[in-house]
C-alpha cells in the first residue's frame, strides 16, 4: 500500500491524514491544538505539526507529504532565519487603517487589476504596512515574508533558523503556491507574478519571497526538518483551495465552509477582479481560480447562542426547527467580532425585531442560525454577480451536519445543497497534492455527500435580514 499524507495547519489546531494512494481511504490521522489568539509565535505551529505527526503514527512508511495552512498569515523572517515578532494571523484587524490607507494611496481599481484584490485587514499586504508604521524597527529587519504553510514546508524540508535546523537559513529555498499566493495582495493571479512594487510600497523596502511553484509540482524529496531522508514533499496550498481539491469541487459548485470564519468560494476558469473589494480574486490549487469571500463570524455565532440559552448543538438545532422561518420577526446580524464581508471591523452583533411574542427560545435558536448562514448567503450573492456559476453549495465545517444548520441553509440560499461526509477536507486537499507530486496526476477519490432534499426557498430569511442590515 502506497500512502501519502497532508497537513492543515489552521488557526486552531494542526491535523495530519494519511491516506491510501489508490482509493483515498484515511488510513490514520492525528491533531495537535495552536494557540489562542490572532498573533501567534510560529515556532507553536511547528511543536503542534511535529505532534500532529506522531499522532498520527509518524511518516516512516509515508511516500509524500504537502501542508496546508491558513491565508494572509504574516510570517516575517530576518536574513538569519528567525521570526522578527509574532506572526499577524488573518483574523487579526489591527492593520484595518493601514488597509485603508493603502487604498486611499493606490485607488482600489488599480489594486483590483493589479493583483484581484482590494485589501483590508486580513491581507498580508496590509499587515507589512501595519508593521512599517506601528513597528518601524522590527520592518527594517524584514528580509523574507512568509506565509504560514510556506514557513511549514521550508522548516519540514530542513531549513531554518542557524543552529535550530539541518539545513541553515537559506531564504532562497522558501517556496509557495499560487492559491497562498495570492492572498498577499502583492501578486497577481492574472500574470502569476509578484507586484514587488506593492510589496516596497508596503513594507518600505523590498525582500524575498517564497518561489511559486505550479499545481501537483515537488519541492523536495526529503524532510530532513524531522529526519526523514526519502519522502517527496508537495507545493502545499492555502486551506480553502486546499479544501476545493479534497472535495473535488467543480466550475459550478460553490464551497460554503462554517468554520472559526465563514468562507464562500468557486472555482471558475476566469480571472476575477472585483472592484468594491467584496469578492477576492484568488487562485485555486489546481489552475483555476478561486473567487472568495470570507465572513469573520460563523461557528462562534452557534457556540454564543448555545450558551445563552444553555443547551448543546444537537438542542440549539431542534429548538430552532420548532421556530417557523424568520423566526417571528426576530433577526440577528452577527457581526460579533466585527465583519470582513462587509467590511465592518469595528461592527457589533445586533439582535432586532424582538417583541413578547417572538421572544421565544425558538425563535432566538432559529435567529442565531438563519443570521449566520444569511451572512454566508450575501457573500454568494456576490460571487454569482461576477459571472460565475453557482448550480450547487457544498455545506462543510463541523456545523453543516447539523440538520436545523443544512435545512435553514437551504432555504436562505435557494439553490441545491449537498453536505458531504464529515473530514478533515483542508488536510485531504493537502494530500491530494501530496498524490499529484508523486505520481504527475491528480488523484479523483470518492467524496460521499448527503443532498438536501424537499425544503423550499424561504424569501422572509433574506428580506428581513437585509432591513436589519441598514441599522447597523
Amino acid at each position: 500500500m502506497t500512502l501519502v499524507a497532508g497537513v492543515d495547519s489552521s488557526t486552531q489546531s494542526c491535523k495530519v491524514v494519511v491516506r491510501d494512494l489508490n482509493s483515498g481511504e484515511v488510513v490514520r490521522s492525528g491533531r495537535a491544538s495552536h494557540p489562542d489568539g490572532t498573533s501567534v509565535d510560529p515556532a507553536a505551529w511547528w511543536e503542534a505539526l511535529d505532534t500532529a505527526i506522531a499522532d498520527a503514527g509518524g511518516l516512516d512508511d509515508v511516500s509524500a507529504i504537502s501542508v496546508g495552512g491558513q491565508q494572509h498569515g504574516m510570517v516575517a523572517l530576518d536574513a538569519d532565519g528567525r521570526v522578527i515578532r509574532d506572526a499577524l494571523l488573518w483574523n487579526d484587524t489591527r492593520s484595518a487603517d493601514a488597509a485603508r490607507d493603502l487604498i486611499a494611496e493606490l485607488g482600489a481599481d488599480a489594486l483590483a487589476e493589479r493583483t484581484g484584490l482590494v485589501p483590508v485587514a486580513s491581507f498580508t499586504i496590509t499587515k507589512l504596512r501595519w508593521l512599517r508604521d506601528a513597528e518601524p524597527e522590527n520592518a527594517e529587519r524584514v528580509a523574507a515574508v512568509a506565509l504560514p504553510h510556506d514557513w511549514l514546508t521550508w522548516r519540514l524540508r530542513g531549513y531554518g533558523p542557524a543552529g535550530d535546523s539541518e539545513l541553515g537559513p537559506d531564504l532562497a529555498a522558501l517556496t509557495t503556491d499560487r492559491s497562498d499566493a495570492s492572498g498577499t495582495g502583492y501578486w497577481s493571479p492574472a500574470t502569476g507574478d509578484y507586484d514587488r512594487e506593492l510589496l516596497i510600497h508596503a513594507l518600505g523596502h523590498d525582500a524575498v519571497l517564497p518561489r511559486v511553484l505550479g499545481p501537483g509540482d515537488t519541492v523536495d524529496t526529503q524532510a530532513a526538518g524531522i529526519g526523514i531522508a526519502s519522502i517527496v514533499v508537495g507545493v502545499g496550498a492555502g486551506d480553502n483551495a486546499a479544501a476545493g481539491l479534497g472535495l473535488g469541487a467543480r466550475e459550478g459548485d460553490v464551497v460554503i465552509s462554517i468554520g472559526t470564519s465563514g468562507t464562500v468560494f468557486a472555482v471558475t476558469d476566469s480571472v476575477v477582479r472585483d472592484t468594491s473589494g467584496t469578492v477576492a480574486g484568488f487562485a485555486d490549487a489546481s489552475g483555476a481560480f478561486l473567487p472568495l469571500i470570507a465572513t469573520m463570524n460563523a461557528a462562534r455565532v452557534l457556540d454564543a447562542f448555545t450558551r445563552v440559552l444553555d443547551v448543546s448543538y444537537d438542542e440549539l438545532g431542534a429548538l430552532a426547527l420548532e421556530a417557523n422561518p424568520g423566526a417571528g420577526g426576530a433577526v440577528l446580524v452577527p457581526y460579533f467580532e466585527g465583519e470582513r464581508t462587509p467590511n465592518l471591523p469595528d461592527a457589533t452583533a445586533q439582535l432586532t425585531g424582538l417583541t413578547l411574542a417572538s421572544t421565544t427560545r425558538p425563535n432566538l435558536a432559529r435567529a442565531a442560525i438563519e443570521g449566520m448562514l444569511c451572512g454566508l448567503a450575501d457573500g454568494l450573492e456576490a460571487i454569482r454577480s461576477q459571472g460565475v456559476k453557482a448550480d450547487r453549495a457544498l455545506l462543510i465545517g463541523g456545523a453543516a451536519q447539523n440538520e436545523a444548520v443544512a435545512t435553514i441553509a437551504a432555504q436562505v440560499l435557494g439553490i441545491p445543497v449537498s453536505v458531504p461526509t464529515p473530514g478533515e477536507y483542508v488536510a485531504m486537499g493537502a494530500s491530494v497534492q501530496a498524490g499529484w507530486a508523486l505520481t504527475g496526476t491528480r488523484p479523483s477519490w470518492t467524496v460521499e455527500a448527503v443532498e438536501v432534499a424537499d425544503v423550499a426557498p424561504q424569501p422572509v430569511i433574506r428580506e428581513q435580514y437585509r432591513a436589519a442590515q441598514q441599522k447597523v
